[in-house]
């Protein structure tokens, strides 16, 4: 016997467990369908635990500047499985807590395999989710109102660059090691590229990135592209840009080798492991899409503002709808395709107002446009910059590189967006989310009084030099 809901949730991840929560509260009858582990790709292959990664990597460096700060120690050194052991605690914790939401929320989870099949004898439009699970037990036939598709997405491969898990990794493969390399290649100088980059090199891992665009970090602004390469640097990292790499060159023979074509010319890089990080693919096959009429483009899910397929009560959210592929805009979009269900009336997302990080060391943060979309845009824009340098809680904590940038239209003086890099910036890119939802000037960002010492100063002195107007600079 089938079962009946309101909705029904495929994938369990950040975007679906939230709209899952939402919908519970406005009365839904729910149940979310997950192959593997509630939390999805963020809580057990992604956000959390590499942050948790990034975070011991940090600790190691920090103490190996202790003596900067008047503190003698002796040699730190890195149990690595008390690293992973640490991680692997985190993500239970919270993985528990989201599995006692489900509770709360009276959220019926099935652990299997969900797959949307077309009109049959239990739905007239397709819709109707058959659960299949791993051990052979008979399929579960579950019959939703609503549909919403929250599979998410899987890191990509070369053609070419097989993955093995163990030499040639994604980052899957890389959160899972046992041991750490005395050398890596870090194939992609996106934003999980820098991430690794950065954590493996604040553990000792000799490391090269190779980026085949002519700068790393490219969806950010030029200038903290710029800044983060040079501090990159300083740390001993690698970079190689303008590189085309040679799958076919790849060989595993003590280690990893690979050619890449450098602005022209063949050269080659050795390592003992090799991270392939250029990007993420949404998961979309085998879910049943051809039995509905829902388009997709590009390997992505097409949806309206408010997240409807083309089959008016199946939604999709998340990695799989491509776009921002970022747990809080997953989330975000889940809330409103369930408050849309619901007949809420939600405002669309205004993703020009989503705040973004990369939490390498120096941190970056962003939200808005970068001044060169601003220029293609035809705004008439000016800018304001100020470094951490000049702010004493910079200085303070030891971690003073970096700066914060607003840019502002010269017409409604509104600001257009705001780039940061530096100490516990995505702490603070918030402050200019708020500031962009509400259409603020960077003159009202500057009448808000920033507490001192703290590295917020920073925000206040940046809106002020919009202007020229900068206290200590």
């Amino acid at each position: 016997m089938a079962e009946d809901y309101d909705l029904v949730i495929l994938g369990g991840g950040t975007g679906g467990y939230v709209a899952a929560i939402r919908a519970s509260q406005l009365g839904m009858k729910v149940a979310i369908v997950e192959k593997g582990e509630l939390g999805g790709t963020c809580l057990h292959r992604g956000c959390i635990p590499s942050k948790a990664l990034l975070r011991s990597a940090e600790v190691f460096r920090q103490t190996k500047e202790a003596e900067q700060f008047g503190i003698v120690t002796k040699e730190p050194a890195i149990n690595f499985s008390k690293v992973q052991e640490r991680k692997e605690n985190i993500i239970q914790k919270l993985h528990q807590g989201v599995q006692g939401l489900m509770k709360k929320g009276k959220i019926k989870v099935y652990h299997g395999f969900g797959r949307i099949l077309g009109p049959s004898i239990f739905s007239p439009m397709p819709g109707t989710i058959s659960v299949e699970y791993e051990n052979g037990e008979e399929n579960t036939m579950i019959v939703p109102n609503n549909v919403l598709i929250a599979t998410g997405s899987k890191p990509k491969s070369l053609p070419g660059l097989e993955m093995d898990g163990d030499f040639v990794m994604s980052s899957d493969d890389a959160l899972q090691m046992e041991s750490l390399p005395k050398s890596i290649l870090i194939v992609g100088g996106g934003v999980i590229g820098i991430e690794w980059a950065s954590m493996l090199a604040d553990f000792g891992v000799a490391v090269t990135v190779i980026e085949y665009g002519s700068r790393i970090l490219p969806t950010e602004d030029d200038a903290i592209s710029i800044e983060s390469e040079k501090l990159l640097k300083k740390r001993g990292i690698k970079f190689v840009k303008n590189a085309k790499t040679l799958p076919e060159t790849l060989s595993i023979v003590d280690g990893v080798s690979v050619d890449a074509e450098v602005n022209g010319k063949t050269e080659s890089f050795h390592a003992e492991k090799m991270l392939i990080s250029v990007g993420r693919e949404a998961n979309t096959t085998n879910i049943g899409l051809e039995n509905t009429d829902i388009a997709v483009e590009n390997g992505v899910i097409k949806t309206n503002e408010f997240y409807q397929t083309k089959e008016s009560h199946i939604y999709a959210i998340g990695d799989v709808i491509g776009g921002m592929q970022l747990a809080h805009v997953a989330s975000h979009e889940g809330i409103t395709a369930v408050e849309h269900m619901a007949n809420q009336n939600p405002y669309p997302i205004d993703y020009n107002n989503v705040p973004s990080c990369i939490y390498s060391s120096p941190e970056v943060a962003s939200v808005g446009m970068t001044e060169k979309q601003a220029e293609e845009k035809g705004f008439d824009i000016k800018t304001g910059k100020f470094p951490f340098q000049a702010i004493g809680k910079a200085l303070v904590h030891g971690e003073s590189d970096g700066f914060v940038k607003i840019i502002s239209d010269k017409v409604t003086e509104d600001i257009i967006g705001v780039h940061m890099i530096g100490p516990h910036v995505t702490d603070m890119i918030s402050e200019a989310g708020l500031a962009k939802v509400l259409d603020a000037t960077p003159w009202e960002i500057a009448q808000s009084m920033h507490p001192h010492p703290t590295l917020s100063e920073v925000m206040g002195e940046a809106a002020l030099a919009v202007e020229g107007n900068q206290i200590h600079g």
